[in-house]
């Protein structure tokens, strides 16, 4: 599949690995997946510092696990993984559930290095694996009249010992708009540095949409909806008043109590300076011609 996009992200900017073999090069690693790198690495554009393997996986949220930053480190082993399936519904032409393996077997995966920003305003660099979300939606038949795509994560109280509070409505659930979820960018994530992707990172398939916020990248999912209508999504109908639909990354617009202008690198220390957000986390070029027209301060 030809992607419509180039990236200007290396291996530089990753989170690293200390274990990952040495056997990726990076213009090796990049010529394998067909991306396009700058001949200036994006760290000494951008004044990224590598973080370590450690923080991709013990620094995250997911709530379903604990309301810490290490609490999914700690309590996701819980998690059940395999077998895994997922239910594909509403409009599409062959609904049903999806064995995770039968769902692999059709997929081509590459890697893809992305920017995450997370609505707390702290970010990473990560390599992702897996495949585009568009894809799958085309395997189930996407019918005319959808319009949304609408994401359920597992709700398994016995595993996931953050269900026992009213942190929020469980179980978490998610969405985009059809467009925003075709576009080539949107994939499904199925590993990290070519390791099957860990439990508490969203094991064994989640979302990356790599120009919202990380909450919408919705982990460890069990549901994919095809409706006509916007879908409720957890943090918007748990305070619709800092967190819209759409969540795009905008250092104009602020999160209501804290400035979206500038971030934190995780590993750049306790006292490191924190750098200009992107619009659109770095991929204004790829994706606002998905919001012509739109206000972006009134679809936040």
């Amino acid at each position: 599949m030809a992607h419509r996009w180039t990236n200007t992200l290396t291996h530089a900017d990753v989170t690293p690995r200390e274990a990952f073999l040495n056997r990726r090069q990076v213009m090796a690693g990049l010529a394998g997946v067909g991306l396009t790198a700058m001949a200036k690495p994006a760290a000494a554009q951008d004044g990224l510092e590598p973080n370590t393997w450690e923080e991709i996986t013990t620094y995250n949220n997911y709530y379903e696990f604990g309301t810490g930053k290490d609490d999914p480190a700690k309590y996701a082993h819980t998690l059940v993984t395999e077998p895994w399936s997922v239910t594909i519904d509403g409009l599409v032409d062959r609904p049903g559930d999806y064995d995770f393996q039968a769902i692999l077997s059709e997929m081509t995966i590459e890697e893809r290095i992305y920017r995450f920003r997370c609505v707390e305003a702290w970010s990473m660099v990560i390599p992702w694996n897996g495949f585009e979300l568009a894809d799958l939606l085309n395997m189930a038949g996407v019918q005319d009249g959808a319009k949304y795509v609408a994401f359920e994560t597992a709700y398994r109280p016995d595993e996931m010992p953050g269900t026992r509070f009213p942190v929020l409505d469980w179980p978490y659930r998610e969405g985009l708009r059809l467009d925003e979820a075709m576009h080539p960018l949107t994939i499904m994530a199925t590993g990290i540095y070519d390791r099957p992707i860990p439990n508490q990172n969203g094991a064994p398939l989640r979302l990356v949409v790599p120009w919202k916020y990380g909450f919408k990248s919705i982990k460890s999912i069990v549901r994919i909806t095809l409706t006509e209508d916007e879908p409720p999504t957890s943090w918007n109908m748990s305070n619709p008043r800092e967190y819209g639909f759409y969540s795009n990354v905008n250092p104009n617009v602020d999160h209501p109590r804290w400035s979206q202008a500038s971030e934190r690198e995780i590993g750049g220390g306790l006292f490191a300076s924190r750098k200009p957000t992107l619009m659109f986390n770095g991929y204004e070029q790829e994706v606002a011609s998905l919001y012509e027209g739109m206000d972006l301060a009134k679809n936040y």
